[in-house]
């Protein structure tokens, strides 16, 4: 993920001007790496390495979506479809 795509989804997803770490900034920066690796991994069958790291933030992300819908359900319901998730 470059500079400017990280700080557009930054950007589009953070809750005040200086929020940087939130749930939803996470999940989103989450999601678009995940989407880049599965890419990634279409072309690179055998990359176990690069597998280990994508299934490490899937699971870091689904952690996360669990903790928001415990806490906030209505920004959980909010993210997921911001995002597209099927959730």
């Amino acid at each position: 993920m470059d500079k400017q795509k990280k700080e557009a989804t930054i950007k589009e997803f953070q809750r005040s001007a200086t929020d940087v770490g939130s749930v939803e900034v996470q999940v989103a920066l989450a999601t678009g790496r995940i989407i880049e690796l599965t890419e990634h991994m279409k072309l690179n069958k055998k990359d176990f390495s690069s597998r280990r790291g994508l299934v490490a933030i899937v699971n870091r992300r689904r952690n996360l979506l669990s903790y928001l819908q415990r806490e906030d359900y209505d920004r959980y319901i909010t993210l997921i479809r911001k995002l597209g998730l099927r959730r």
